[in-house]
């Protein structure tokens, strides 16, 4: 029941969970491998080792053995995170992407979380007490594409308490971070004050938050797949007539201006009303154009990220993901204003400006291909297919509404 809504799956199901040795996660890893097991398919454990406490590698060692020992195969990512600000923030991005990465390179389309309705209810608060507004109230999605893996967390139904109680008869003796417990940490302080008549009433105001943030998406899926199309090449050709002038085209002008600038969080919403008022102007590493009764909105030149190696997964600019295998000592960058005009006769139509900020390769300086123009030849640009698959992007759906048929990838 709790992986139905999440599907479909199809035959033999080839699924991946983050198992942190925490009750949590060690409860997911057993449902979800009977689940898979069931249907002719497999689950294959990440457990990441932050490398932050002493005791931290043993202790994935000891969650290896302990799965391996119920059938359930693993595989150990160390993540060897600094230590600073932001450190609870920073740990679970680096271990969301080391999972992700890990589930391109094991063949694996879902990667399941731990998620419970606890954390439900501590991330609704946590983000209240922030000021966050409806849409971030909604809390955690039970699904989320990315270029890897949809991510599911199929547990968010269900207390913490229930989980632990799977955990203890299994056999399975769970690890506990101190930090979750930590009261310098504002996540641990929360956690505390929570019981669960508490947890479950605010479980059930993020699921009313989430049905009424699955309404606007519906509703801005439309508006997007009237007034706009998102090219492969990592630009939007906006109809403004059609995109309006309400509170619904204000949202969506931002989500676009989040996803072509390859940000996390979009633009305060006075800025966006600013911009779509003239109709011209750049905002959050973002330009919008007029041309012919339209608008571009594109990566504006300045700000672009540095050049990353060229590997397969590689995420550059917050913007493009690199699906092809890449090639050692090649580098994914931005194609830069010299290039761009002497390239120009391959794109005659659109600004330099935009040409300037495609993704390009270079081998040691030298540039090698340009995937969204095909140059030298698409031979060339094969093993450096990059997909625009922004860090801030559109809600699921939305953009495979409007990209356009040239399959996504450039």
């Amino acid at each position: 029941m709790l992986m139905a809504p999440l599907g479909p799956f199809g035959r033999a199901p080839r699924l991946a969970a983050g198992v942190s040795g925490g009750p949590d996660s060690l409860a997911l890893a057993l449902l979800a491998a009977d689940w898979a097991r069931a249907r002719g398919g497999s689950l294959l454990a990440l457990v990441a080792d932050h490398g932050l406490r002493p005791e931290s590698a043993a202790e994935a060692e000891a969650t290896l053995g302990q799965l391996a020992a119920h059938g359930i195969p693993g595989r150990l990512l160390r993540l060897g995170l600094p230590p600073g600000a932001g450190l609870q923030e920073r740990a679970r991005e680096a271990r969301l992407a080391a999972l992700l990465a890990a589930c391109g390179e094991a063949g694996t389309p879902w990667l399941l979380l731990a998620h419970h309705r606890d954390d439900q209810a501590e991330t609704l608060l946590f983000r209240a007490l922030r000021g966050s507004g409806p849409r971030g109230l909604a809390a955690i999605p039970p699904l989320r594409a990315t270029a890897e893996a949809m991510i599911l967390r199929p547990l968010l139904p269900v207390p913490a308490a229930r989980l632990a109680a799977t955990v203890a008869a299994s056999g399975l003796v769970p690890i506990r971070d101190p930090s979750n417990a930590d009261p310098r940490f504002a996540r641990a302080r929360l956690r505390a004050l929570l019981d669960p008549a508490a947890s479950e009433a605010l479980a059930e105001a993020a699921a009313a938050f989430a049905r009424r943030r699955a309404r606007l998406d519906s509703a801005l899926a439309t508006r997007l797949a009237a007034s706009t199309t998102l090219r492969p090449a990592g630009f939007a050709e906006i109809d403004p007539s059609a995109l309006g002038t309400d509170a619904l085209a204000d949202v969506l002008l931002a989500r676009l201006v989040q996803a072509i600038g390859g940000a996390r969080h979009a633009p305060p919403a006075a800025a966006i009303a600013t911009l779509r008022g003239r109709g011209e102007g750049t905002l959050a590493g973002t330009w919008l154009r007029p041309r012919r009764g339209t608008w571009l909105l594109f990566r504006e030149p300045a700000g672009l990220a540095p050049s990353v190696e060229a590997t397969h997964c590689a995420l550059w600019d917050g913007r493009f993901r690199l699906a092809g295998p890449g090639a050692p000592e090649h580098a994914l960058g931005a194609l830069g204003p010299v290039e761009a005009a002497r390239l120009r006769h391959l794109a005659p139509a659109w600004p330099a400006a935009l040409l300037a900020g495609l993704p390009a390769i270079r081998h040691h300086g030298m540039l090698v291909a340009v995937p969204a123009l095909d140059y030298p030849d698409p031979d060339r640009c094969m093993a450096f297919r990059a997909v625009f698959a922004p860090v801030g992007s559109l809600p699921a759906g939305e953009a495979a509404a409007a990209v356009n048929s040239a399959g996504g990838t450039v």
